[in-house]
């Protein structure tokens, strides 16, 4: 009999649902919140607008030699060859889709894929050289855009980009793109 009962009640517990877990803390005790002078000093990013833009300026000619020094290795001597990513170059980068391009396709370069100049800058910034992010000066960014942007055909070789210039570009692949 009592072998019976012991069943009964295991049965019975196995039959009520599980007590809910506990409620997470509200603090797992590691880190602190972040002070808004912390928050400002990573809260560099540029806007299409311009605004993020640093002081500083730069030109095609000040952009050749930092280009050939920090990103042909890359590049190529022209942007052209690559091995990696191909930044000079026309055309609309045909069959072009993430993950997929045939490859007699138009690459995606500068002037056929940024639709704003102020984007290039701050991929720019933010993440070249490859193997030393962000250790560009600003004007060495404005130098290497306005490079870049002469060898796309963009602007005049003897065009001075700053944050008040910069912004008033108009991307040859911006019509490709939608603003909200």
């Amino acid at each position: 009999m009592k072998r019976v009962a012991a069943t009964w009640l295991l049965l019975a517990a196995c039959r009520e649902s599980p007590a809910p877990p506990a409620p997470p803390p509200e603090r797992f005790g590691l880190g602190r919140a972040a002070t808004s002078a912390e928050i400002a000093a990573l809260d560099d990013d540029v806007q299409p607008d311009g605004s993020g833009l640093p002081p500083g300026r730069g030109t095609a000619t000040d952009g050749a030699p930092i280009y050939a020094a920090r990103c042909a290795s890359c590049h190529g001597a022209t942007g052209r060859e690559g091995p990696v990513g191909v930044l000079v170059g026309g055309g609309q980068p045909l069959g072009f889709r993430v993950g997929w391009r045939p490859g007699h396709a138009t690459p995606p370069t500068v002037g056929n894929l940024y639709p704003y100049a102020t984007t290039l800058y701050d991929y720019i910034h933010r993440t070249m050289p490859w193997a030393q992010p962000g250790s560009l000066e600003p004007d060495e960014v404005y130098s290497l855009v306005a490079w870049l942007l002469h060898q796309n055909d963009i602007v005049p070789a003897d065009a001075v980009l700053d944050a008040a210039t910069l912004p008033k570009i108009v991307m040859p692949a911006r019509s490709r793109f939608t603003e909200r």
